[in-house]
């Protein structure tokens, strides 16, 4: 018997899509429910290494899905999102299937010549997972309602039709209007999809429901669509999926939890805010440290800050350009606090990028790095995309660390230590350290206590102030999106 499928669809953008769809995994896989998360097409630079689903090594996809499967007690897999687009600049996307990159198209491109076999690959990939689970809790993207994407939207409408699905419509109330955004959702749904609308969410509620519930009453009247659940305003910590909440390129914005900790006892991670940033999500358990704040800062901004975080980058050589113009390398060059590069990042801390013209969009063979380790990034067109666990052999500012890390890396290029280089390694799988200043390929360096909690007592150290005691354990992200969406009334949903 095939699975039951519920798309998970929203009025808009960043409404709270991945969050219930993690919650509803979560709350069923607890029920004993055979489970597994879906999005049929994604479009986002935070992208995790998982298996694919073949069985023949390993492909990329959406955080928000690898998130997904942890939710759900299984393991990801390349049938989670088997269609990823990545942007690197230009109206250029990196068409990822089934787990594996294709090659770079503009968005008209993409829709005249590849789009039919995207919704074949991912077609085929729900059906994989309907046939081995009881339920697919399949993430809708964006807006259901964009009427000039209704005859090639993938993840919503034509994921509603080949999975037979019910849908569950998410509404933001924190951004006003919610009423207005629902009827406008339905009133411009095709007939075939409002059909299947079961019920609506409205997330990110504040204050007294009874003042809401008039509206509600009135929205049920007016559409026949019933309101499942007001849920309130809450973050269970779960990564972001994309950079919808970064702060545009050129300003500002801080995130972290500092816990009501004197701000003469805190410290600040500057990430200097790259064009094309990629893998954000990579800092993201760093604020969510007692005490510490992460700001994203533009890459002309002084480094006023206790350590520098470098990200990833889609585009290593083009960053790499942006950052030397906006005077990025000299700010890092005469930074005296910890520096940690990831992936992109490492490779832009190196002496030069070789092969160049591969990666960036210019004609340049080499360009310059802020020289702060001594390696070079030689870029070719194959690309890693692995799983790794490392054992951490602390150096630099993971002095003291030992003991094994696991995350994984997705990247072009290899970067090798120059000839007569005098650099500890941090990781038994590479890296370098000088001084202050780690490199690593390693995506999820910090989601391993290990390494956040020794980064942070140098970061302290480094800072000259004592570190607070670490506040109480808020328990699992899941668990915590389990309980948000528990108010949900799924028996319209047959579960």
């Amino acid at each position: 018997m095939a699975a039951r499928t519920i798309l998970v669809a929203g009025t808009a953008s960043h409404v709270g899509k991945s969050t219930v769809a993690a919650g509803l995994c979560r709350r069923l896989a607890d029920r004993g429910v055979a489970v597994a998360p879906f999005k049929a097409q994604n479009m986002s630079n935070n992208a995790r290494a998982v298996a694919r689903a073949d069985g023949d090594g390993f492909g990329e996809i959406g955080v928000s899905q690898y998130v997904q499967a942890n939710a759900a007690r299984v393991p990801a897999s390349t049938d989670h999102n088997p269609v990823l687009l990545k942007p690197r600049g230009d109206g250029e996307s990196q068409l990822v299937l089934d787990g594996e990159a294709t090659d770079h198209f503009a968005a008209g491109a993409y829709y005249d010549t590849h789009w039919e076999r995207a919704r074949a690959t991912a077609e085929a990939a729900h059906e994989r997972l309907a046939s081995a689970n009881d339920v697919v809790i399949a993430e809708g993207a964006g807006s259901i309602a964009e009427i000039n994407l209704h005859d090639r939207d993938l993840a919503n409408l034509e994921t509603a039709r080949f999975a037979d699905a019910d849908v569950l419509l998410v509404a933001d109330i924190e951004r006003g209007g919610v009423f207005a955004s629902i009827l406008g959702t339905l009133e411009l749904l095709p007939d075939d999809i409002h059909d299947r609308v079961e019920g609506v969410v409205v997330t990110k509620f504040r204050g007294d429901r009874s003042i809401l519930d008039p509206g509600i009453d009135r929205i049920e009247e007016l559409t026949g669509v019933p309101v499942l659940a007001v849920l309130p305003y809450d973050d269970p910590g779960l990564p972001e999926e994309d950079s919808v909440s970064l702060p545009a390129p050129g300003s500002s914005a801080t995130i972290g939890d500092d816990d009501g900790v004197d701000p003469e006892r805190s410290v600040t991670v500057a990430v200097p805010r790259f064009p094309r940033a990629s893998n954000v999500t990579d800092v993201e358990p760093l604020a969510g440290v007692s005490g510490v704040r992460v700001r994203f800062v533009p890459l002309s901004a002084p480094l006023d800050a206790d350590a520098v975080v470098l990200t990833g980058t889609k585009n290593t050589v083009d960053d790499a350009i942006a950052a030397a113009e906006a005077g990025l390398y000299a700010e890092l060059r005469s930074f005296e606090g910890p520096v940690v590069g990831l992936c992109g990042g490492y490779q832009l801390l190196g002496e030069r990028l070789s092969n160049a013209a591969i990666e960036g969009t210019g004609d340049a063979e080499t360009v310059a790095g802020a020289g702060l380790l001594p390696i070079e990034t030689r870029f070719s067109r194959e690309k890693t995309v692995v799983p790794v666990e490392r054992r951490l052999r602390g150096c630099g500012p993971l002095s003291g660390a030992d003991g094994p890390v696991s995350g994984y890396e997705i990247h072009m290029g290899d970067s090798d230590l120059l000839p007569d280089a005098d650099v500890e390694r941090p990781f038994d799988g590479g890296g370098a350290a000088d001084g202050d200043v780690l490199g690593t390929y390693l995506h999820g360096l910090f989601e391993n206590r290990l390494a956040r909690e020794t980064f942070v007592d140098r970061v302290y150290a480094a800072a000259g102030r004592d570190r607070p005691e670490t506040g109480g354990d808020r328990g699992s992200s899941y668990d915590r999106a389990a309980g948000l969406v528990e108010r949900i009334d799924l028996e319209p949903f047959g579960l």
